[in-house]
């Protein structure tokens, strides 16, 4: 799994991007949070074999999640979350939608061990896995949707194995398997790589821009 760290920032970053109005502090720790949260399917996995990237990284849930937003945003005449806590509350409601699906079960498809998307129907787990460049002789090279080749890259979603016969290690469960082992050697990983220290860096700075923005506005109307 993607390391936590690192799908918080991607949420930090799209709380930035997408709350418009909506961004403040309380707003910002709901759609981080909602980043997060597909990560504790790793503690599930101490009772519900292979539980890790599968219980909550499965699409079941934000399907879910975005029917009822749709149709009580959208499709109801009087909303009842925009009764409770008004078009800000929508938004933030989105947003966190939004983290879930991109920075919590996205981060696991493409900088992770994958996630099983359609668990507990189907036992496999899936990556995205390709490459986007230009070539100055070859033109435009890509290899995420090419289709009747092997290796990594051939398709946009391809099965690295299944999520209950291969578990998944987490700082919560090393072995990913039922039980809890307190003698395990427990690594809790921040970054794994120079990119991901950037997305970190990024969503730093950028909250710190944000937030700075929204201090000294406030200031100058107030």
């Amino acid at each position: 799994m993607a390391p936590t760290l690192v799908s918080a920032a991607v949420g930090a970053l799209l709380a930035a991007a997408l709350l418009g109005r909506a961004f403040d502090r309380r707003a910002v720790a709901v759609v981080v949070a909602a980043a997060l949260l597909p990560g504790l399917d790793a503690a599930a996995s101490l009772v519900v074999p292979g539980a890790t990237n599968a219980l909550l990284h499965a699409v079941w849930v934000p399907l879910l999640a975005g029917g009822l937003l749709y149709w009580d945003t959208a499709l109801r005449p009087a909303s009842a979350l925009r009764g409770r806590l008004g078009h800000r509350g929508a938004r933030v409601a989105w947003v966190a939608l939004a983290s879930y699906v991109v920075a919590g079960i996205g981060a696991a498809l493409f900088a992770g061990e994958g996630a099983a998307l359609l668990y507990p129907l189907e036992d496999a787990r899936y990556v995205v896995r390709g490459r986007l460049v230009f070539s100055t002789r070859e033109g435009v090279v890509q290899t995420f949707l090419i289709s009747g080749t092997e290796g990594a890259g051939a398709l946009p979603l391809r099965s690295v194995g299944g999520a209950v016969a291969d578990p998944v290690a987490s700082w919560v469960n090393p072995d990913g398997r039922p039980g809890l082992d307190v003698s395990g050697a427990r690594e809790f990983r921040f970054v794994e790589a120079g990119w991901q220290l950037v997305v970190v860096a990024a969503a730093v700075a950028t909250l710190a821009v944000r937030f700075w923005s929204r201090h000294r506005d406030g200031e100058v109307t107030g």
